[in-house]
């Protein structure tokens, strides 16, 4: 996902109270007389899964099952709507079996087809920034009666389970959903925690316990509805207006740190926190000009200051990160400081002379005004400030809204361009995989046959994740050297919410994928 540190500890989050002598809580309101009102600045691209491979996945994880899921606390796929595993040695046979009784949401079967139904139209409709990319090993589906499916695999592939516990392989219903394209009718029909009973694009979508629900959801709410804000500005002013109880994605640093303080608009708030795995970074286009050159791209790797960069518009709310796998994730290294060390003006200007390149280099840098946060204009504003000021580097800035940046991107408009990432699932695979061969996630091909066809081929052999970071580490060195891409840094994770809402702690799975379900009304004795 464009999405995504320690995913161990997402699960763990610290609670930090903005009221000061707050009363201990009595027994969770488990019964939700009323719905939560949650607000975030990341709406659906669409509805249809099998074209999303973002943020829509918020509400995926609501409305839809995938065979496997990351429950609060867990870092391995566990059993949602199957119980699965490899039955060959060498990871390329992987077996589910449906559990018993279930249906989708308007009472139609959900069978071991359905699930077939559901990955086969993933491939066959392959969407332009669809999550087609993510099952690339695939091979094909077989079933054996309503109850079990078998995936046999191209080649061995031990983070397989992970990928189907993504909200991209959601399964859907075949009555509604067409094996050749999207669904366009603006509802969805899944067998999730809740049911999408009204959706206004970039407005609101209201959901209701599913009746026929069966999964590992706990749900202490009623219902939810989800607000759709074009900026963290109005959607703080409406929690704090308490039009809205809680908040996710979207909060910038300031705001974060304003919500910390003790003032009377705070009243009756408070701030729920967690190392994120999200992470931002810069592509590099190598069709262009100046950015194509590996000289220019090391230059601005050595003329970038990541620590002055989090400490001014961030504030404390992210790290500095010096490789593409963040902290708390096998295969992190600090590739990017060894090689490039503190940011050092003289170094980058020799790597520029020494490849007969010609200063200042101008460049054009594009973000995406609304969907990161409104902190992304400030922070190409100081990568800017630290670019110029070098005297090597004459940086001009645009930005457009996501779905004319993400067009952009797709055709190559761009020399350099910025992207975040959230997990698709935890692992280090998903932080290296998705960036490298011919067709990416960033529709900037980047061959490098060392990674594709040896380095990530070895490591998926491996089920045991911990001991892949070999690979990894390798991994890391290639993607230092040629800079294709510049890893800026790693976040932490908010959620913003009246006092009397709890489960913030434990709502965010370890792809960061916000559990609607957790969140509940409590009261104080």
């Amino acid at each position: 996902m464009f999405n995504r540190t320690s995913l161990q500890a997402a699960a763990a989050l610290a609670s930090i109270s903005l009221l000061a002598g707050c009363g201990l809580l009595s027994e969770d309101d488990a019964d939700g007389e009323d719905k939560i009102i949650v607000g975030t600045t990341s709406a659906p691209s669409t509805l249809d899964p099998a074209a999303a491979w973002d943020g829509s996945w918020e509400l995926y994880r609501n409305v839809f099952q995938t065979l496997l899921s990351f429950p609060t606390g867990s870092t391995t796929p566990q059993p949602d709507a199957a119980d699965c595993k490899f039955t060959d040695a060498s990871s390329k046979v992987f077996q589910c079996e449906l559990k018993d009784g279930l249906t989708f949401s308007d009472g139609g079967k959900l069978d071991a087809q359905a699930v077939k139904h559901s990955i086969d139209r993933i491939r066959k409709i392959n969407a332009k920034g669809g999550p087609n990319g993510l099952l690339g090993s695939l091979d094909r589906i077989a079933v054996n009666g309503d109850a079990t499916i078998v995936f046999h695999l191209k080649e061995p592939d031990a983070t397989f389970p992970y990928i189907l516990a993504t909200p991209a392989m959601s399964i859907v219903s075949p009555e509604k959903y067409p094996e050749d394209e999207l669904r366009e009718d603006g509802k969805i029909t899944g067998s999730g925690p809740y049911v999408l009973d009204a959706y206004e694009e970039g407005v609101k979508a209201e959901l209701s316990k599913n009746p026929h629900y069966k999964g590992f959801a706990d749900r202490k709410n009623n219902g939810v509805t989800i607000r759709y804000f074009e900026t963290s500005e109005t959607m703080v002013a409406a929690l704090k207006k308490k039009e809205i109880d809680a908040t996710y994605r979207g909060l910038t640093a300031e705001e974060v740190v304003d919500l910390r303080e003790k003032k009377p608009a705070n009243e009756g708030l408070q701030l729920v926190e967690s190392t994120g795995a999200d992470i931002r970074y810069l592509v590099f286009n190598p069709k262009d000009p100046a950015a194509g050159k590996v000289a220019v791209r090391k230059a601005i790797a050595q003329v970038v200051d990541r620590e002055a960069l989090v400490a001014k518009v961030y504030q404390g709310t992210a790290e500095p990160l010096y490789s593409m796998v963040p902290k708390g994730i096998a295969g992190h290294t600090t590739e990017f400081f060894d090689r490039y060390g503190e940011p050092d003006v003289d170094k980058a200007k020799k790597l520029l002379r020494d490849a007969g390149v010609e200063t200042p280099v101008k460049l054009t840098f594009w973000y995406t005004t609304d969907r990161y946060g409104s902190a992304t204009a400030p922070e190409f504003a100081e990568l800017k400030r630290q670019l110029d000021a070098s005297g090597l580097f004459e940086v001009t800035l645009q930005g457009k809204p996501w779905k004319e940046f993400q067009a952009g991107y797709q055709k190559g408009e761009y020399p350099v361009f910025g992207r975040g990432w959230f997990p698709d699932f935890p692992d280090p695979d998903n932080f290296i995989a998705p960036f490298v061969g011919k067709e990416n996630v960033l529709s900037t091909p980047y061959e490098r046959p060392e990674i594709t066809e040896q380095l990530l081929p070895l490591s998926r052999r491996e089920s045991d994740r911990g001991a892949v970071s070999k690979e990894f580490e390798k991994a890391q060195e290639i993607l230092g050297n040629d800079v294709r891409l510049l890893p800026l840094w790693q976040g932490k994770l908010y959620v913003a919410a009246k006092e009397e809402i709890a489960g913030g702690e434990r709502a965010l799975d370890p792809q960061t994928v916000m559990q609607m379900w957790e969140l509940h009304r409590q009261t104080a004795w």
